[in-house]
């Protein structure tokens, strides 16, 4: 049978795509470029040292010594005694009590100091011919690179600022935020961007009010100013956007609308912009949001982590990684809910290195969802393992959230988080695994035959050994080249090389065409590729960090209502305290991201659960387990709303018009609440019956 060979062209950019995935690439890969600098300079600093001694006192040309190497001794000395002698005959120094000096300790203090001198301009005259050529030139390399990286330091904000404001108007003109519900109707759509606008212009006041608060209360400096400016430039454009789409309203949308469905297709980080401006308008401080928005400053490395991470998992999508992972399990014939356990558990790994299970959806949710639907899983089993995919890793190291909260909290260290963390996630991992083959299982487990999976999955694990090679070669690069291991801190800057090396090997090897249906379709170029996961990225970044800036925002309402305070400062029983926390926990899982829960927590329920004589591990290990439950819980449920955001409205539409039992019905709702629940109770009590 004859095979056509297609060759898929690379279309022009569009204008979305030269507003805003093209720079938002650009500034993504300078983040990876500063942060990599630093790597590569310290390198240099090392191999200057080894190469010429004494490298760091020749990064800048020697400067002559000012004092005299001949200096006479003798005259030195005798004149410091004439000095001293006329000191003993004045009176005024005689009333002073001025004792004579001992010859041999001013010679001794004069020699030490010609010594000292000749010694100056002998390591002068060394340093001088040491300036070779060659040093001039290399060290005129590595103090351009320590530019760069002190203007990767000082742009750090500002990167920040414009991706935020640059993507969050690429969901406002995509419709792309993330809200309860999807905009389905003309009400909806006016509701919903009416709202934005009016949040919008709201943000743009508080900014505006910001900075001449800022100015009124004392002289600030030009970095805080360029800021001020951005964040005003940036929300003026967003209520620009907003309005814009406010005014032209789709023609394929539905005509009418119920009101209040029309409300939950509301943006979230609309909601909390209104609630948090409202009551600080209410307190007399109108600039309030700004002020929590500025916050964000202060973590600025870390919300790029978080873009970072977004983009390495739009490029994930982007190869056959997933899929020829998959492909090794495929051969065992596992029933689609084991396939979801093993799916699951996987993700725990990179879970692990993102910090947070609602960055992890966003960047995999995709990959596992569509790979567990290819091997036959229902839709709501596919829907609940894609928005839990997110929530075992969080206790592994080396995730950032438990760094974060060992550094606010003295009383625990990452060992002793880390340890407990792997028995919480054996735990929540054989939870999932007995509810999702105990209840609604809905085919039969009869796996193949050892004899027939065994060879086939090693032949499935060829195809990965080269993913294998090119992830290993970056790492031991960093490792060999940089001296840079793989851990929670350097992560965010070596996924992306790694998925951009992987893209170059699928475009590079012979392997990069497939046929289907008798045609031969080569697949995309790496420049495509780029294109597609950036354009994904922008948007997702916009939703999910302007929504995260939003969740600070509504802990400052949490932080000046004093809302904390209300509570007692300790219990005489702790099961009361754990009882009264763990509901605490769950609604604040639900309503702020995850660290800045752990910044509100470490201030006020830590310190009260510690004085009801919980012991700080337990409870910090139950507050990572209540926020993952609490990121599954209906009303908000965000890493539900997320897992709809990256598999579409048309999957979750579907999976909902599906009849059966109320469980099944729901049971993408509900198999995460029973895992995460039991979970949570076990975590929470169980300890309490030794120590309490």
């Amino acid at each position: 049978m004859p095979v056509t060979v297609l060759s898929q062209s690379v279309p022009s950019r569009s204008g979305l795509e030269w507003f805003s995935s093209l720079p938002a690439c650009l500034l993504l890969l300078l983040v990876v470029l500063f942060s990599t600098s630093s790597d590569i300079h310290n390198q240099m600093l090392r191999f200057g040292e080894q190469t010429w001694n004494g490298y760091y006192k020749l990064r800048t040309d020697p400067v002559a010594p000012q004092c005299n190497p001949a200096r006479d001794v003798e005259a030195a000395v005798a004149r410091k005694l004439a000095e001293s002698r006329q000191a003993q005959d004045d009176p005024v120094m005689g009333l002073l009590g001025e004792q004579a000096v001992d010859p041999a300790d001013v010679r001794a203090a004069v020699e030490n100091a010609v010594a000292l001198c000749r010694a100056k301009h002998a390591e002068f005259a060394s340093l001088q011919g040491q300036l070779t050529p060659a040093l001039e030139a290399y060290r005129a390399v590595e103090r351009a690179v320590a530019d760069l990286i002190a203007l990767g330091l000082t742009s750090q904000r500002y990167i920040l600022v414009v991706l935020v404001m640059l993507c969050a108007a690429t969901a406002t003109l995509t419709r792309h935020h993330i809200a309860m519900r999807a905009i389905e109707t003309r009400r909806d759509y006016r509701v919903s961007y009416g709202l934005q606008t009016l949040a919008n212009l709201m943000l743009l006041g508080s900014s505006v009010l910001f900075r001449q608060t800022s100015h009124d209360a004392a002289a600030i400096s030009l970095e805080r100013e360029i800021l001020h400016d951005l964040w005003i430039v940036g929300f003026a454009a967003l209520s620009l956007a907003s309005a814009y789409r406010l005014w032209r309203v789709p023609d394929d949308l539905a005509p009418g609308g119920d009101w209040f469905k029309a409300g939950l297709a509301v943006p979230l980080y609309t909601g909390m912009c209104l609630v948090s401006g409202t009551y600080f308008a209410l307190q007399g401080h109108a600039a309030g949001i700004g002020v929590y928005l500025d916050k964000m400053m202060e973590l600025a490395d870390m919300f790029l982590n978080v873009a970072l991470y977004v983009w390495v998992g739009m490029m994930l999508k982007q190869t056959r990684l997933a899929t020829l992972v998959f492909n090794v399990f495929r051969p065992w014939r596992l029933p689609p809910e084991m396939l979801a356990v093993v799916a699951v558990i996987v993700a725990a790994v990179p879970t692990a290195y993102t910090g947070a299970s609602g960055i992890f959806v966003i960047a995999a949710g995709a990959v596992i969802y569509s790979e567990l639907r290819a091997a036959g899983a229902r839709r709501h089993l596919a829907l609940a393992a894609t928005a839990m995919s997110g929530s075992m890793g969080v206790v592994l190291r080396p995730c950032l959230l438990v760094v974060v909260i060992a550094y606010l909290n003295r009383e625990v260290t990452t060992d002793d988080l880390f340890g407990w963390g792997v028995w919480v996630f054996m735990l929540t991992a054989v939870l999932f695994l007995v509810v999702s083959l105990s209840v609604n299982r809905q085919s039969r487990f009869q796996l193949a035959p050892v004899s027939e999976a065994g060879p086939a999955m090693m032949r499935a694990l060829v195809p990965l050994a080269p993913y294998a090679w090119v992830t290993a070669a970056v790492v031991l690069g960093y490792r060999w080249l940089l001296d840079v291991d793989m851990d929670e801190f350097s992560a965010p800057r070596i996924l992306p090389v790694i998925m951009l090396a992987l893209l170059v090997y699928e475009h590079l090897s012979p392997g990069r065409s497939e046929t289907r249906n008798g045609t031969r379709l080569n697949r995309p170029g790496i420049e495509r590729c780029v294109r597609g996961a950036t354009n994904d990225t922008t948007s997702e970044i916009g939703a999910l960090l302007l929504l995260l800036g939003l969740s600070v925002s509504i802990g400052g309402v949490i932080e000046r209502a004093e809302i904390m305070q209300m509570l007692p400062q300790a219990f005489a029983s702790p099961w009361t305290a754990m009882i009264l926390m763990v509901g605490v926990l769950v609604i604040l899982g639900m309503i702020m991201d995850a660290f800045g829960a752990v910044i509100l927590v470490s201030a006020t329920v830590a310190t009260m659960a510690y004085a009801s004589g919980i012991d700080p591990i337990h409870f910090w290990m139950t507050t990572l387990v209540a926020f993952e439950l609490g990121y599954l819980s209906p009303p908000v449920a965000l890493n539900h709303l997320l897992t709809r955001q990256v598999v579409g409205e048309a999957e979750v539409s579907a999976a909902m018009a599906q009849t059966g039992t109320f469980y099944q019905r729901h049971e993408r709702i509900i198999m995460p609440l029973i895992v995460m629940g039991i979970a949570l109770l076990l975590v929470a009590f169980v300890p309490l019956a030794f120590y309490a």
